[in-house]
């Protein structure tokens, strides 16, 4: 009589199997990118109100913007862009304290263009540098696009339309990051 080997039995050898080999290196990717995101968010919040320019510098490393502002106090921004969804930022007091950290890279932060007149300047003192500036045929115009969690949930762009100048916001809108839809290449 010949024994049946079941087919899932037959290649059972001490080699795991094809799929969760390729599995590692993502669920590898997965655990030091949680923890990136997670000890990140850690240091951010480590600055507090009051504390130390330096100091927070010294926790943060240096500043990806920095600005200095009408009244002589300073604007810092800690930026994940081109391709994070973050961007943590604080104003300091004339004697160089820290006011308080905020995510700038919100929906509720970017209701900020709605009010008053927005150059390219106050924009990048405001959010930082965008992941791309990019030149639209129609209307010749400018647009700053920041990539970042729209709701805290979608992959998204904030596209700001800076006119054909490039110096002057005139609108604003949210929509998918194409680089989270279709094949997903960047996510790769």
């Amino acid at each position: 009589m010949t024994k049946m080997t079941p087919i899932s039995d037959r290649h059972n050898t001490a080699r795991p199997n094809f799929a969760l080999r390729a599995l590692r290196p993502v669920g590898l990717a997965l655990a030091v990118a949680s923890i990136a995101l997670v000890t990140g968010c850690a240091n951010y919040q480590s600055v507090k109100p009051g504390m130390s320019v330096s100091e927070a510098i010294q926790k943060l490393g240096k500043p990806s913007t920095t600005c200095t502002r009408e009244d002589g106090t300073q604007r810092l921004i800690w930026t994940m862009q081109p391709y994070g969804q973050y961007a943590w930022g604080t104003n300091t007091t004339k004697d160089g304290k820290v006011v308080e950290m905020q995510q700038l890279l919100t929906d509720k932060h970017f209701e900020v263009l709605s009010t008053g007149k927005w150059t390219d300047q106050r924009l990048a003192c405001e959010f930082g540098e965008p992941a791309n500036k990019y030149g639209i045929s129609k209307g010749h115009e400018i647009v700053w696009a920041y990539r970042y969690k729209q709701e805290g949930v979608w992959n998204s762009m904030m596209y700001v339309y800076m006119g054909p100048q490039g110096n002057l916001v005139n609108r604003f809108h949210p929509a998918p990051d194409p680089d989270s839809l279709g094949d997903g290449d960047r996510m790769r």
